[in-house]
């Protein structure tokens, strides 16, 4: 692999988009529109938007079909691929698995995999929009707030993940955290930028699980907004290296995800 794979969208599937846009307007600052456009299948999907004008991600509306299946409101990443058929091919030769078959988009071609340890995730080769050029996605940041900011794996074999994400992705591990009983939480870089951890499942993580935490301009006004918005807090907020807090929260439709800024207080 000659470029290590990035993040390239965040994608909330959710049974109630428009409560899930109350929701994280208030938390996050987003907009979320109250109307999703008909994607190919009639799949309502909406576009997540920062303040700054750019995306976010989107937001895809579970339907009756989706829910009767068994898919439940979460948060999803996409990482990059060259190509996405190959990808696949070398993914479920290392034990991973695919959950929906790759499918050309408009906007590139996807699908959904899962890692030996059975957290799932999308892979995609993007297509870019008309008059641009491919470039870097902007919707992971190690510092703006309404970005997702850090990516957090929880999986049953923490040694095996890693191996399997720096083989397929190109990603480094370097340096680690000492969490006492519950084990290391192992940082993962792109290049030289820390985007994320691994970590041993918590007592209470039935799955292993990537989670996503978005950016705040003050984690105790995000705290806030979370209560009062019908978020459950599953984590309070905790101080991370640098000075910043970072907290877990479950959104009003169920869908786990966490949070990082700063303290203004």
């Amino acid at each position: 692999m000659t470029k290590a794979a990035n993040f390239i969208w965040y994608e909330l599937m959710t049974s109630d988009p428009a409560g899930a846009a109350a929701f994280y307007g208030a938390v996050v600052g987003w907009n979320i529109p109250s109307h999703g456009e008909a994607t190919a299948g009639g799949v309502d999907y909406r576009m997540i938007m920062r303040s700054d004008g750019g995306n976010a991600g989107g937001v895809l509306a579970l339907n009756a079909d989706m829910l009767a299946g068994g898919a439940r409101p979460c948060w999803l990443g996409y990482l990059e691929v060259a190509d996405v058929d190959a990808a696949i091919i070398a993914i479920k030769a290392d034990g991973g698995a695919v959950q929906m078959p790759a499918t050309d988009l408009p906007v590139g071609r996807i699908a959904m995999v899962s890692d030996p340890q059975g957290a799932p995730f999308y892979i995609m080769d993007p297509i870019p929009p008309a008059g641009v050029e491919k470039g870097e996605s902007d919707v992971f940041s190690v510092t703006e707030a309404q970005h997702v900011r850090w990516n957090e794996l929880a999986t049953s074999d923490p040694d095996g993940a890693i191996a399997f994400y720096t083989k397929h992705f190109g990603w480094g591990q370097e340096g680690e955290m000492d969490m006492g009983e519950m084990g290391a939480y192992r940082f993962i870089q792109r290049g030289d930028v820390g985007i994320g951890a691994v970590m041993p499942l918590m007592e209470g993580m039935p799955v292993s699980a990537w989670s996503y935490y978005i950016g705040v301009d003050d984690i105790d006004r995000a705290l806030t907004a979370v209560r009062a918005n019908g978020g459950t807090v599953t984590n309070e907020p905790m101080e991370i290296p640098g000075g910043e807090f970072a907290m877990n929260a479950i959104d009003p439709q169920g869908a786990a995800v966490g949070f990082v800024g700063p303290r203004k207080a």
